[in-house]
């Protein structure tokens, strides 16, 4: 898939495929530019899908160019912001649209099961966003809901064959697993990262040297080929940060993190620079939980917390373990996390002073 972007607070997305070939195009204007004209003719498409807000004249405008067999499908702007961050964000708002057409039509969780040869454990991890949906599926859950409209139908159907596609991520599929894979799509998907730290600095902002010794640490056995495809896959992680419309990271460490090296000072001098240089960046905030702070609300270990640009899109809270991971979602224990991260934040040393910390173990490191 080719996918040709730019930059504006209001977008249309022009969808053109013809068998394997796609365009995906995100243009801020109802009159099509040169560069989308040439784009499309390239790729000689015998269908147009606009999946932006409703407006179609842009469409309009392509079928003048001699295109043909165009539908227009009223996505709403909303699912178009989730479609820019990645089939996560794609499987997680078509679950909870799912969840409420089953709950408008008054079907029981155990019925909607049934429909489609299931159970109730993959119905809820449909509506959560934790796996992707069959066409077929989706189209007997529609029916099953009551949902007759066709354009409503092939909406929904259309969202549920882009949650399909590949993350950037699952090339490194031999090295990572499942529960990991999920929090790689949600980060990408976030518009909101809030982390605590309390060994390791995140994993967002970690040097390649310090992420090498860290993944050293977790995987003694693995051979040198699976570390450098693991530290890639974290390297890789880190475009967020810097990419249009990048997530705003806002992490509090724990000044543990700063002292405790994984691999001698050389690279903790390095990864502190480091650090100085992300706060630097508009969309990272770096907070400092000091020693003198004393006992705070996070005592309990570190957790992360995303939040995304789709309202109908709940908070997850991350917490990792040694070998798996645990997501919640649930309201009342999201609420919990949020008020403990608050707290700690008001506990932390602010933006200005963590800086002046780092600086400070820099100069000593």
């Amino acid at each position: 898939m080719m996918n040709l972007e730019g930059r504006h607070a209001h977008w249309e997305q022009v969808y053109i495929e013809k068998g394997e070939k796609e365009v995906s195009w995100f243009e801020a204007s109802p009159t099509p530019s040169l560069e989308l004209i040439e784009a499309a003719q390239a790729t000689p498409a015998s269908a147009i899908v606009d999946i932006g807000g409703g407006a179609s004249r842009l469409v309009d405008a392509l079928v003048d160019q001699g295109f043909q067999n165009v539908t227009v499908l009223d996505i709403s702007e909303r699912a178009l912001v989730a479609a820019r961050n990645g089939p996560t964000a794609l499987r997680i708002a078509l679950g909870a649209q799912l969840r409420r057409l089953r709950e408008d039509s008054h079907v029981s969780v155990a019925d909607a099961a049934e429909a489609i040869r299931a159970t109730h454990s993959k119905i809820s991890r449909l509506e959560r966003g934790r796996s992707g949906a069959k066409q077929r599926d989706v189209a007997d859950l529609l029916t099953l809901y009551g949902v007759t409209d066709e354009a409503e139908r092939e909406k929904l159907l259309v969202l549920a064959r882009q949650a399909k596609a590949p993350g950037w991520w699952q090339r490194y599929s031999d090295i990572l697993p499942k529960w990991l894979e999920l929090y790689i799509g949600l980060e990408k998907a976030a518009s909101v990262i809030r982390a605590y730290e309390v060994q390791f600095i995140h994993g967002l902002m970690q040097t390649e040297d310090y992420a090498r010794a860290v993944i050293v640490i977790g995987n003694a056995d693995s051979t040198a080929e699976e570390i450098d495809r693991r530290v890639s896959l974290r390297m890789g992680r880190q475009q967020l940060l810097t990419q249009p419309d990048a997530p705003e990271l806002w992490a509090v460490l724990d000044e543990a993190t700063l002292r405790r090296s994984p691999d001698g000072p050389a690279v903790m001098r390095a990864q502190l620079a480091h650090l100085l240089d992300l706060t630097d960046l508009p969309n990272v905030t770096l907070q400092i939980v000091p020693f003198d702070a004393g006992p705070h609300a996070a005592a309990g270990g570190p957790f992360t917390i995303l939040r995304f640009p789709e309202p109908d899109l709940p908070d997850v809270v991350y917490l990792e373990q040694l070998h798996s991971a645990l997501y919640v979602d649930e309201p009342y224990e999201v609420a919990k996390y949020l008020t403990v991260m608050d707290l700690l934040c008001v506990q932390a040393a602010t933006g200005s002073a963590s800086k002046d910390m780092l600086s400070a173990l820099l100069k000593q490191a």
